[in-house]
Formats: C-alpha cells, structure tokens, sequence
C-alpha cells in the first residue's frame, strides 16, 4: 500500500464545490469542526453565503462547469485560506428519464458538471499539490459508476467516467504524495433525489457521506462506497449471470428511474431545465 505524507486537518485549507448545500454543505460543517480553512464554492452564493456564515468558511461563486469560473474559485481561495491541502469534488446534477427522452442540451449539461467539473478541479489543484509534494483530492462520485439503472444512462454514464478518471490519476500521482479518492455514495437523502424512490437502493443522509469524504484524508482509501455493503453488492452482480441479475431487476422494478415519482422529482426536473434552457441563451 502506497504510504502518503500525512495530512492533519487542523489549519490546512479544504475547498468543497456545491457546499451551500446537501453532501458538500455537511461536509464544509465536519471540515470546520476539525479546524479546517474551508472555502465554499456552490453556483448559488447565497446558499455558500450562509453554510459560510454557519461554519466559518469562506463563500464564493462557482461554476464547475466553466473552467476560467472554477479558476478564479481555487485563485479566491488559496488568497483567502492559505494552499490548498484538500480539493473535494461534489457538485453534481441527475436528471432522470428514458435515454431518448433527455435532451441534448440536458445531457451535454450532465457531462460538463459531473465529468469536466470533476477535470476542471483536478487540473487545476494538482499542479500546486504535486509541487509541494502533498495534497488529497475527493471525487464524491455514485455507485451508479458501478451499477448501470434504467433511466439513468447519462447519470452512470457520467459517473463510470468520474470512477476511471479517479483510479487512473491516482496511479498517476501516488508516487509523488498526492492521493486521489473516489467516494461511492448510494442514493442520497438531497435534492439530487428527491422524489425517485431507488428501493432496494437505500437512501442515505449527507452527514454519512460527509463522514466518509473526511475519513478518506486518514485512510486514503482508493474507493469507499457508503454504505459500505452497496460497493460489495455492486462487485457481486458485475460477476452475476444476466439472466439472474435482470429477474432481479424485475422483482425490485428497477424502472422507476425512467419516470418522475413525485411532483418533488418533477420541480427538480423543471430547475435543471430551467438552468440549462438559461445557459443556452447566454
């Protein structure tokens, strides 16, 4: 097992994408508690504004998607909390639906917050960590980049591609003290799925996800999956007969992804759209 320089959270900067809120609000709170300089970046900065005033930290405005956007958040916030020690990113979007039922304009948005807001990160944290030696960077990705769900396609598309990026690069940079971790949560209790019941899938709450991402400085660990059994379910029914595993699927009616549940899912559904109709006519 590679052996990385420690990293003690008292004093050392974190900077957390989409913490106004959810997982990467709990995970500015946990962050704070342990002494970190954290720095919030969320694309509402009202909602960072507030976790910051809660905890602490630092807010500012951030895009993921745009790189010059997530420049100026990492260049904001070294100014503010000294070199970054730790990156986590969070934010993330998951529209739901049949494959040909998405748009294009909603599947390119997919893949520009939860792919290239991932690369984005990455490549601008990592030269600063690699310079010095030291670092840990947190890719908060699903267990949708394990298990394929009807109704999901772009989202485990998206989210297979944030697993490889994060295993890839971590072989790439272990020799030179930098770890890089990929936290594997299943359904959770936000606003990312609300309204989508995932049964047998259990939801969970974003402090356990946030205990994790924290755990992961101590152990950096490779991939932890939370709970921890999904990622061993995961491994199973990769190896597992198809003819199995699809009787299963049919016996926990794996189809309601490709439906809203809920008028709560359909307002999730129209922001997104409403969000990304606003970034084509920008």
């Amino acid at each position: 097992m590679t052996k990385y320089p420690p990293l003690d959270l008292d004093g050392a900067h974190v900077a957390i994408t989409g913490a106004g809120q959810g997982i990467g609000r709990a995970t500015a709170e946990r962050m704070a508690v342990l002494g970190a300089r954290v720095s919030i970046g969320d694309l509402d900065l009202e909602a960072a504004k507030r976790t910051a005033a809660d905890i602490g930290g630092t807010a500012h405005h951030l895009d993921v998607a745009d790189p010059a956007s997530f420049a100026a958040f990492l260049g904001e916030a070294e100014q503010a909390n000294g070199p970054l020690a730790v990156l986590v990113n969070n934010a993330g979007i998951m529209p739901n639906g049949g494959f040909l039922d998405l748009s294009d304009a909603l599947n390119r948005a997919t893949m520009e917050v939860n792919v290239f807001g991932v690369v984005h990160g990455m490549r601008l944290a990592l030269p600063g960590m690699l310079e010095r030696g030291r670092g840990h960077i947190v890719n908060v990705a699903s267990l949708a980049g394990k298990f394929p769900v009807k109704g999901l396609a772009i989202y485990n598309a998206s989210k297979f591609a944030v697993v490889g990026l994060t295993a890839a690069t971590r072989l790439e940079y272990a020799p030179h003290g930098v770890s890089v971790s990929a936290v594997l949560p299943s359904a959770v209790d936000t606003a990312l799925a609300s309204g989508l019941d995932m049964r047998p899938i259990p939801k969970v709450k974003p402090g356990r996800i946030a205990d994790a991402v924290v755990g992961s400085v101590r152990t950096r660990a490779a991939e932890i999956a939370v709970p921890g059994y999904v990622g061993a379910l995961a491994t199973l029914a990769a190896v597992t007969p198809e003819p199995a595993l699809n009787a299963f699927r049919r016996l926990v009616r794996d189809d309601r992804a490709l439906r809203p549940d809920s008028p709560e899912r359909d307002g999730y559904r129209a922001r997104l759209d409403q969000d990304t109709h606003r970034e084509e006519n920008a």
